[in-house]
């Protein structure tokens, strides 16, 4: 009862502290959007950063623009967390004019550790407990003379694709309220989707990054390990290193993503955080390379993609195909259903247990996490006899050799799951050197953006981008497209196991329609110049042929 009733009342005290920050701000950040404001939201990133370092623009003014769009952004989808602006407003004043970030707002997600501002990261048990010490990647931004100036919603324990907790409530998609911006890294997708940030900052570890790029119509570049920063920043499984987590730059457009890489590594990374490789950013030119060859991912083995991400998929490779690029699947490669066995079981080897343990009685878990820590939980002989009635009666072969492995690992069989992880990078390592392959093209995930809710059958069905994660291959996102109800109908359609049968339930192109639709473009390890050069090449053909990307304009 005391748990609860605690719980009750920090949910209450940190959403009234948000609603008090938020009215509490000079009246200029409630006041409608200005021409000027206009005009700076206009701007791609870099042209903002010239700006102010030429003295045509004050950062302060620059804040201000973003500080209004930010907080419409939130009005329309519950995307914001922390608001940072008041300690916003005296970085902006004294921020290096000349860095290559200068005077540019970022958004974070909510795990930043920021002094005087808590990262709860949806647990109410860590409500008004301050950080204490600002992150590695947090002082190299203000260096680079970037304003940190709000943080961003995220699901509890940060194992989702969509983004709720008890704490902030749920965050909503900007082209339909009815469902997810993606997770954990949500409200980022969503505040930038909307245009209330051009340049934001998330972690991935299944596709915490590039679902809410795919779901909501944004860019992101997932880092492999040790790129990127991440040293100081609270998380919800610290000392998990089986599929560690990885900090990634999200934006509204690519040329922001090329923009907000490029800055970040200008300012060695490694000089700020032990963990990140002494790796410069190194110039790709693919038009000088030999002719680049595009394996395509059609199908996992275990969820069909939806008509409409397999349209999307279909448009990046017939325009690759019709400009001389060749493509071809790669239907021989290692088991994408083997990498998904081992991955959710490194991930939840402790049973989920620690991503739970700060939780409080009564407090909302999110539906796919409470289902999958259940069923690590099931005691074994019940999980063989549902395995047995899966394989044997249902004939579902795919889930059945999922749930069997399903369950909380002793040591010696974690260390094992390690090893078999490394013998399954090095098959990987060796059929992409065998085929040459330059780039991997692929789905996100078999749907668009899931209704709200969706994880309770969606948290099977993120073997699209977890697969990355596992190999630790650098994995772009771009928005190409957008579900359309007369194209995009699903027609007959049989599932070949659960899996896909729970997933294929929540397809309906009438309800999706407008939603955003992507493609993944995936390099080997460390490859993220690679992969943004690829990304470039795809969205640049795509305009040639009049199919650019519409992005999310709201009428404010």
């Amino acid at each position: 009862m005391f748990s609860f009733l605690a719980h009750r009342k920090a949910c209450a005290s940190k959403q009234q502290e948000r609603r008090d920050r938020i009215e509490g701000l000079p009246p200029v950040y409630h006041a409608p959007l200005s021409s000027a404001d206009k005009s700076i939201l206009a701007q791609p990133a870099s042209q903002i950063v010239a700006g102010v370092q030429g003295g045509s623009l004050s950062p302060p003014d620059i804040l201000a623009a973003y500080g209004k769009k930010a907080l419409k952004a939130h009005a329309a989808t519950n995307c914001l967390t922390e608001i940072l602006i008041p300690t916003a407003e005296e970085w902006a004043k004294i921020c290096d004019k000349q860095g290559p970030l200068a005077g540019m707002p970022v958004s974070l997600k909510d795990t930043s550790a920021i002094p005087g501002y808590d990262s709860c990261i949806g647990y109410s048990a860590w409500v008004g407990k301050p950080m204490q010490k600002e992150s590695a990647l947090v002082r190299l931004l203000r260096d680079a003379g970037a304003v940190p100036f709000v943080k961003t919603n995220v699901p509890i324990t940060l194992l989702s694709l969509e983004c709720s907790n008890d704490v902030f409530g749920t965050t909503t998609n900007v082209w339909n309220k009815k469902y997810t911006p993606g997770g954990s890294t949500g409200g980022e997708g969503a505040l930038l989707a909307y245009g209330g940030s051009r340049l934001g900052i998330g972690t991935d570890v299944a596709g915490s990054v590039r679902a809410p790029a795919h779901y909501s119509g944004i860019y992101t570049i997932k880092a492999s390990m040790h790129r990127f920063l991440k040293t100081g920043n609270p998380t919800s499984m610290p000392g998990q290193e089986g599929i560690p987590a990885v900090y990634s730059p999200m934006t509204r457009t690519l040329e922001d993503l090329e923009m907000f890489w490029r800055a970040i590594m200008s300012m060695k990374p490694w000089e700020y955080d032990h963990s990140v490789l002494s790796l410069p950013w190194r110039e790709v030119n693919l038009s000088e390379s030999k002719p680049i060859r595009w394996g395509v991912l059609w199908d996992d083995g275990v969820i069909t993609p939806s008509p409409a991400c397999r349209r999307a998929l279909q448009e990046v490779v017939s325009v690759l195909e019709a400009n001389g690029h060749e493509v071809f699947p790669i239907n021989d490669s290692p088991s994408s259903y083997e990498g998904l066995k081992i991955a959710s079981q490194l991930l939840m080897s402790d049973g989920a247990k620690t991503c739970m343990k700060p939780m409080r009685t009564g407090e909302t878990n999110d539906p796919g996490v409470q289902e999958a820590a259940a069923m690590f939980r099931v005691p074994h002989f019940l999980r063989k006899l549902y395995t047995w009635y899966l394989r044997y009666i249902k004939q579902d072969e795919i889930y059945a050799g999922l749930v069997e492995s399903w369950y909380e690992k002793s040591v010696p069989e974690y260390l094992a799951l390690v090893s078999q992880r490394e013998s399954y990078r090095e098959r990987w390592f060796e059929f992409v050197h065998a085929n040459s392959i330059d780039f991997i093209l692929t789905v996100p995930n078999s749907l668009p953006a899931p209704p709200i809710g969706g994880m309770k059958a969606g948290w099977k069905a993120c073997g699209y981008t977890f697969l990355w994660n596992i190999l630790d291959y650098s994995a772009g996102v771009l928005p190409v497209t957008h579900v359309d109800a007369a194209l995009d109908a699903l027609g007959a359609f049989k599932p070949k196991n659960a899996i896909e049968a729970a997933q294929y339930r929540m397809y309906d192109a009438q309800q999706m329609h407008g939603l955003p639709v992507g493609v993944q473009i995936v390099g080997k390890r460390l490859e993220e110049e690679k992969v943004l050069e690829g990304m470039k090449v795809i969205e640049s053909l795509l305009k040639k042929e009049g199919k650019a990307y519409v992005l999310f304009e709201s009428d404010d």
